[in-house]
């Protein structure tokens, strides 16, 4: 009885891991986004959405339009998807969001919240809320006896390519001169521009990457998740806690606490399985009645 038990956790824990990866890099996109533009990015959901969509129809309409010859295999798509919602989002910052930046934080909340129910209403009108199935690539076919579960390759591949670009994400704005920047445009960005730094074309760059992410992140959720309007939306709320819980605008709060909270869901799926669409808010709650800032946040 101890070994099946046993075998169901650490099968769980492998889940929650899988799940908390895909938290880490939605919300490492949401902080960096607040952290230098103070806009709560409530179109991330839906942007995720929009790059699953684009590896799908590369792969399944594309083909259909043009000739076979045009299909986009699922390592392409993992390149122009992100590009694709990332240049989106830079349109969407140069023309809607840069006019919002002297108002208050609910009027940005506000717009990317019109702007998710438009895109998703759109992709339902167009597709339907029915999964779209979207197979994995060949070369991660199969899967590997790990003793307690059979992982399926393309989902080892998730945590470990997930992990890879969270590791340089956190290089990139912690470590270099570039993220040097970029904090410093949080602090005092009228200081920062005096010394000859285009804060402008800084803060459009930074929100294109941040929704690039969430690009990442769809395209490699198509495999796994049933491609549709509504797969961003049933993620962003549990986004939304983990980056509240890590810290707004912390990236290292947001990576440790989606991975953490991917296996805290885990067990919960093992322990108390009622409770696991609800414990990231519980986690959420106690956070914010001890240390209102989050785990990783500033104390102001």
């Amino acid at each position: 009885m101890f070994d099946i038990s046993m075998n169901a956790l650490m099968a769980q824990l492998l889940v929650g891991l899988i799940n908390g990866c895909f938290y880490a890099l939605l919300s490492m996109g949401l902080a960096i986004i607040f952290g230098l533009l103070n806009i709560i990015n409530f179109a991330h959901g839906a942007q995720f959405m929009v790059a699953a969509f684009l590896a799908w129809m590369g792969f399944a309409q594309l083909p259909l339009l043009l000739g076979p010859e045009f299909k986009i295999n699922f390592w392409l798509a993992l390149i122009l998807a992100p590009l694709i919602v990332g240049g989106l989002g830079i349109v969407l910052e140069k023309t809607l969001l840069k006019r919002l930046y002297h108002l208050d934080h609910l009027y940005g909340l506000l717009l990317t919240f019109g702007i998710a129910l438009m895109l998703e209403g759109a992709f339902r009108h167009f597709y339907g809320i029915s999964g779209l199935n979207y197979d994995p690539p060949e070369l991660l076919r199969g899967g590997i006896d790990l003793d307690f579960m059979f992982l399926p390759t393309y989902r080892a591949f998730v945590v470990v390519f997930s992990l890879i670009i969270c590791a340089v994400t956190w290089y990139l704005f912690e470590r270099t001169k570039l993220g040097a920047l970029l904090r410093a445009g949080t602090e005092n960005a009228k200081l920062l521009q005096a010394f000859g730094v285009n804060i402008p074309l800084m803060i459009t760059l930074t929100y294109g990457f941040g929704v690039a992410l969430a690009g990442v992140a769809g395209v490699m959720a198509a495999p796994i998740m049933q491609v549709n309007p509504l797969m961003g939306a049933n993620l962003l709320n549990i986004v939304f806690a983990v980056v509240v819980i890590g810290g707004l605008g912390s990236i290292l709060g947001a990576i440790f606490t989606g991975l953490a909270l991917g296996l805290v869901e885990g067990l919960t799926k093992v322990f108390y399985p009622e409770a696991a669409t609800v414990v990231v808010f519980v986690v959420m709650a106690l956070v914010l009645l001890t240390r209102p800032a989050g785990m990783f946040g500033k104390e102001k």
